[in-house]
């Protein structure tokens, strides 16, 4: 891995570009705060954006299976870079609308983008290192999100949001750049396959119907997105509640640190394990982390709450990524990760919409105690499963062909 150029370019690039991606959410997030006073509406603009990367899902997982990966991330950064743009018209002319269609073509940009980067890492590393890739490329993006939290918050008290936004746009540019240089070698498929591609995502159906590993996996993604979902609305919430601005960087901090720690004690917990039971433990983590929101009116309590949330999805989202781009069959990963990633677009647009309505209506505790419950339940139920038909992933049983 250390020689393997493809790895560092991706790291590298995706480093650059989380810490401009991040400081954009900042700039979000402001944006909002200084222009839009509803909670609810604040959630409806956030749902512009996935609601179109939503529609494109379908699309986005047949185009990356018939074309070249690398392409699809090159044109898909192409459109991230133009996206912001309108940013600068939204803050020059102080307008909601055209935030929106910038939130939009963002949404346009990952509904390709993030499902062809998924698919393309089985390509650069071999099976045996996908958990430790995975990890890696989680800490990366982690640790983006925590300087660039802490950068957009600094940035905000010294320079304008247009300022902000500018550094947003050069790091998108950069990341064109880094993926411009990659060198996969990606596997044509015939003329046959293409033509025969065109039903899109009926042809992994069979696959999670009649693979337990991987409908449990997808199951369980509901616990994390239902707090992440909800994660940024929660944190200004918290913040309001505390009357502390300075909280939301060190709740975020704190999160990402975990998140880290997370990503690094799996790699030594799961090898050679069944990691269904661990996939079902951090589920049960996250339901607890959110259900102790209750009590989030105390900087203690909320900073506990984000640690625990935080170590639990650092093990969770490499272990399941690892999963699926093992289980799954190469020829069709990428209408898979645009089936999994319209399926997590579908919730967090779900969670972000109720989530703006229950702050507005029914209020923050009783709306953590709710999703927290459901949570709960999730797992609850994919535990009997679990103990009255057990299902089993390991690195060894792949390389057996289990």
């Amino acid at each position: 891995m250390k020689i393997n150029k493809n790895i560092w370019i991706i790291m590298i690039g995706e480093g650059i570009a989380g810490l401009g991606m991040w400081v954009g959410i900042i700039g979000n997030l402001e944006f909002l705060q200084i222009h839009v006073p509803s909670d609810f509406m604040k959630s409806l603009i956030l749902f512009s954006g996935l609601f179109v990367g939503v529609l494109l899902g379908p699309i986005a997982g047949k185009v990356i299976d018939q074309y070249s990966k690398k392409s699809i991330m090159l044109y898909a950064g192409i459109i991230r870079i133009f996206s912001v743009l309108f940013m600068f018209l939204a803050i020059y002319q102080e307008s909601v609308i055209w935030m929106i269609i910038y939130m939009m073509g963002i949404g346009i940009s990952a509904a390709f983008y993030f499902p062809a980067l998924q698919a393309a890492i089985p390509l650069i590393v071999s099976d045996e290192k996908l958990l430790t890739i995975n990890g890696i490329h989680m800490n990366v993006g982690t640790m983006a999100r925590i300087i660039g939290t802490a950068l957009g918050g600094f940035m905000l008290v010294y320079v304008s949001l247009f300022s902000l936004y500018l550094y947003t746009f050069f790091s998108y540019i950069m990341i064109f750049l880094f993926t411009f240089a990659l060198d996969m070698k990606e596997e044509t498929e015939s003329t046959s396959f293409i033509a025969g591609n065109k039903e899109g995502f009926k042809e992994i159906w069979p696959i999670i119907k009649t693979t337990p590993a991987i409908l449990t996996g997808l199951v369980l993604m509901l616990v994390p997105i239902s707090f992440i979902g909800s994660f940024n609305l929660m944190v200004l919430k918290i913040s309001e509640m505390q009357g502390d601005s300075a909280i939301k960087g060190v709740l975020y901090t704190t999160e990402g640190i975990a998140i880290m720690v997370g990503a690094y004690l799996i790699k030594k917990i799961s090898t050679g394990k069944n990691i269904i039971p661990i996939l079902l433990g951090s589920s049960f983590l996250i339901a607890v982390a959110h259900l102790s929101l209750f009590f989030s009116d105390t900087k203690m309590m909320s900073i506990i709450t984000f640690s625990l949330f935080g170590l639990s999805a650092g093990a969770f989202f490499p272990l399941t990524a690892t999963l699926f781009q093992k289980k799954v069959p190469k020829k069709i990963h990428g209408r898979f990760f645009s089936f999994r990633n319209m399926m997590d677009r579908i919730l967090f647009q779900v969670v972000l919409l109720s989530t703006g309505l229950f702050l507005d209506t029914v209020g923050f505790k009783k709306m953590v105690l709710g999703f927290g419950t459901c949570s709960l339940l999730i797992v609850t139920i994919i535990f009997i499963r679990q103990v009255r038909s057990p299902v089993a992933f390991t690195d060894e049983s792949i390389k057996l062909g289990k």
